[in-house]
Parts: C-alpha cells; sequence; structure tokens
C-alpha cells in the first residue's frame, strides 16, 4: 500500500488528468491508466509527476509505517 495514490496527489495539487497529460506529454486515458494501476508507469514520467504534484517519490513509493 502507497502512503498516498497518484490519483491523491494529483487531486492535492488542484491538477485534472488532462493538465497532467498536457505537462508530460502523455494522453489522458494513459494517466488514467497509471491512477487506476492498469499499466506501469515509466520512471521519467513518474518523476515528471512527482516534480508537478510537489511530493516526493517516496511519499508515493515507500509504504505506509
Amino acid at each position: 500500500m502507497f502512503q498516498i495514490t497518484l490519483k491523491a496527489a494529483r487531486v492535492n495539487a488542484g491538477l485534472t488528468q488532462t493538465d497532467v497529460a498536457k505537462a508530460i506529454g502523455k494522453s489522458k486515458s494513459t494517466i488514467l491508466k497509471w491512477e487506476k494501476g492498469k499499466c506501469d508507469i515509466d520512471i521519467k514520467s513518474f518523476y515528471k509527476m512527482c516534480k508537478l504534484y510537489h511530493v516526493t517519490p517516496e511519499l508515493i513509493l515507500l509504504p505506509e509505517q
């Protein structure tokens, strides 16, 4: 289990899936699939999203304590 989800980080940053898709050069459907865990996210896009959301990768990747 993650500390926060990609969707929660996006919503907390006040962004839509369309905003994120445009910012990182992916489609809205790709963002949706990543948020639902339907496909794996590439590391470069993951780091771009973390920067866009103003969260550290560890906040999403580390398991809950």
